[in-house]
């Protein structure tokens, strides 16, 4: 039950960042600013806190205890959803948005640590959990646009929020209070080399920004690129809803099926497969116009999804678990702090170039991702416990 309800915490930690870029150009109407465009930097704040939370989260998740974090994840993000619906205008949303931010950086310091730490097939489980998180982008472009279209872009906010309290509470009752914080648990030593460290750290945290940007980029983006490429799309905010969910849910499996390879094949050839096909994917997609670009899109979003599990797994097997919240901490702090510039420029940089050098930019990003990725060393070293 604790595995199922972290998943779901997962699920509804993307969904909540992700219903204002889907409800968008509903919220710019009803606010009365000119296009969606204009709207989106103010969501900058949310994802800027995201990153940056991410530090005192893991802290407090290795210090204080992850289970008391998870809590104050469940019930916090969903008041804060709750209370997006109430605002009246452009600064108010960006204060709420702001405070789901600050909630969501809780759950990747602290969550994916939780569920890893006793398992023997962490790319399974890391996989399993990215399927969770994905199916929450998914279930955000399709619960959005239809709660849009029949009850308006409040509900879509009230919805998800809600459900995330009642989650807080099954969580709650079916974990039980830490004896011991990680932090103060056994350690191992984890036979590596200074440099190579150093190495490993660098590539994390290089390929985890690189991976950030386009996630926040594409998943920001892709409703205003569909509706661009298929222009009936922009009066039908249910079935372009459907489209994106299915796009995501295809993508999704990628990380199921990269889960499981991580376990069972060499890391370092794997993660270079996927990234050097990620720039490729987005030139071609340049190329495309109408339900091609539908196709275009899924096979990118397959290659994004597909890379996300990488930064997890290299924590799970370099970083002994009393400090993995720590560590992911820093990562997701660097990573998702300076991706967060994505969303602050997406609207005025595709206004002023246009989607086609949006596509182009990502490609650039992404081949950065595998240059960076030639650096992993070739294998894991060996983990021994160590007395305290």
């Amino acid at each position: 039950m604790t595995a199922l309800l972290l998943n779901i915490g997962h699920a509804i930690d993307h969904l909540l960042l992700l219903v204002f870029a889907t409800a968008v150009g509903a919220i710019a109407a009803d606010f009365g600013v000119d296009s969606w465009e204009s709207l989106m930097p103010y969501a900058t704040g949310a994802f800027f806190m995201f990153g940056l939370g991410s530090l005192p989260s893991g802290r407090l998740g290795d210090l204080w205890g992850r289970r008391a974090m998870m809590l104050v994840f469940f019930f916090g993000i969903g008041l804060a959803s709750i209370g997006v619906a109430f605002t009246t205008g452009p600064w108010s949303m960006a204060v709420a948005l702001t405070l789901v931010g600050c909630f969501a950086s809780i759950y990747h310091p602290v969550g994916i640590p939780m569920l890893i730490q006793s398992t023997r097939t962490p790319g399974k489980t890391i996989g399993v959990n990215g399927l969770a998180g994905n199916l929450g982008i998914a279930f955000a472009a399709l619960s959005t646009g239809f709660l849009v279209q029949l009850a308006g872009w409040r509900t879509a906010f009230v919805v998800p929020g809600v459900i995330s309290i009642v989650c807080g509470f099954l969580f709650l009752r079916a974990t039980t209070a830490e004896t011991e914080p990680p932090a103060q648990r056994a350690p191992k030593l984890i036979d590596m080399p200074e440099s190579l460290r150093r190495r490993v750290f660098a590539v994390m945290l290089m390929t985890a920004i690189t991976g950030s940007l386009a996630f926040n980029l594409t998943t920001n983006g892709n409703a205003e690129l569909l509706k661009d490429r298929l222009p009936t799309l922009a009066t039908e905010p249910a079935t372009l809803g459907m489209l994106l969910a299915l796009v995501y849910t295809i993508a999704s499996l990628a990380q199921l099926l990269v889960g499981r390879l991580i376990d069972a094949v060499p890391m370092r050839p794997l993660m270079l497969a996927i990234m050097v096909l990620q720039p490729v994917a987005f030139f071609a997609a340049t190329a495309t116009e109408g339900w091609m670009m539908f196709v275009a899109m899924t096979a990118f979003m397959l290659l994004v999804f597909g890379g996300i599990p990488f930064s997890d797994a290299i924590i799970a097997r370099y970083i002994d678990d009393r400090m993995r919240s720590r560590v992911s901490g820093i990562r997701l702090t660097i990573s998702f702090t300076a991706s967060s510039s994505a969303v602050w420029l997406l609207g005025p940089f595709v206004k002023h170039s246009g989607f086609n050098a949006l596509l182009i930019t990502l490609a650039v990003i992404t081949a950065c991702s595998a240059a960076v990725a030639w650096l992993l060393p070739h294998s894991a070293p060996p983990a021994q416990s160590a007395a305290r």
